[in-house]
């Protein structure tokens, strides 16, 4: 493979197919025909199939509206989240999350980067002036219901440099420049 990437052969890269059925319920059992068809074709390939339109009525509803929305359809999540994942899976990426006073945000990451990495995709001091990371998990944070909570528990963990950042992990990182 080392040797085969500097050519950028299109059969190397990860592919993801998406199909787009139609709404009636004669169009998933053909979908799922040619989701065979491809994956026989294209052995590793993910196929996903999701309806455009049905997709498009679901971003434009009100938050409050698309639980019922989706439990009538008999769908357990929306399309894109499922896209979005497998994306993320064949890119080799993970997220993990910083928590301040005024904002919660997402960061990008390779899925084998160690804590002092991840704490230089937000600065360059971070990641210099390291000293530990306090981590907790998305589940661990949600069960508790707050970081105090979470503390009192003893559910946030200190991780050192070579901790490896999994995906979902909250974290505050400790540092001194």
């Amino acid at each position: 493979m080392k040797v085969m990437r500097p050519l950028q052969f299109l059969s190397t890269i990860p592919k993801v197919i998406v199909l787009n059925s139609g709404e009636r319920d004669g169009d998933t059992e053909y979908a799922k025909t040619l989701e065979t068809s491809l994956l026989n074709r294209y052995p590793s390939a993910d196929v996903l199939t999701l309806c455009g339109k049905i997709e498009m009525e679901i971003s434009q509803l009100p938050d409050d509206e698309r639980k019922p929305f989706l439990e009538e359809l008999g769908i357990e999540e929306p399309a894109s989240n499922r896209l979005i994942r497998t994306c993320y899976q064949l890119l080799g990426l993970i997220s993990f999350i910083t928590v301040g006073e005024d904002e919660v945000r997402a960061w990008t990451v390779r899925s084998d980067t160690n804590a002092v990495i991840a704490a230089g995709k937000i600065h360059s001091d971070i990641e210099r002036g390291f000293i530990r990371a306090e981590v907790i998990s998305y589940d661990d944070f949600i069960a508790s219901g707050s970081m105090h909570t979470a503390r009192e528990k003893g559910l946030l963990r200190l991780e050192g440099k070579t901790y490896e950042v999994q995906d979902g992990d909250i974290i505050n990182f400790r540092f001194n420049v």
